[in-house]
């Protein structure tokens, strides 16, 4: 009985702990972070398989979503919609690398953060 009770407040503490770091709606301060983690982790992403899809291959940089490369002979862009290329909350490009260092079999994406600094800890990545 005991550790019943002690494992139940165990996850209470957790999902305690889950809601205290989890941005709310109107919670200006991580806002940003999750604007950028769902870019990171959605929309840029869905483009980019789609550019490869069409194509087979990655493209060497955000912009070939908007504007057809000379080696892309199966290009169905824009791939976003505005066709413009997204940039991060604070303004900034995101950057982009294929193949990645993290990602080797892929593409690396990622946001530099609050501090502008790529290779610092508030980076917002893809891996």
């Amino acid at each position: 009985m005991r550790a019943a009770i002690t494992i139940c407040l165990a996850i209470l503490g957790i999902l305690a702990l889950l809601y205290a770091v989890t941005p709310k709606p109107g919670s200006s301060k991580l806002a940003p972070i999750g604007a950028a983690w769902n870019d990171v982790h959605g929309g840029i992403p869905t483009a980019l398989a789609a550019f490869e899809v069409d194509n087979g291959f990655y493209p060497k940089g955000l912009e070939d979503l908007l504007k057809q490369p000379s080696n892309a002979r199966n290009w169905h862009g824009s791939y976003f919609d505005p066709p413009k290329v997204p940039v991060d909350p604070w303004g900034r490009k995101y950057i982009y690398e294929y193949p990645g260092k993290h990602n080797t079999n892929g593409f690396d994406l990622f946001s530099a953060g609050p501090d502008g600094k790529a290779g610092t800890g508030d980076d917002i990545g893809n891996w």
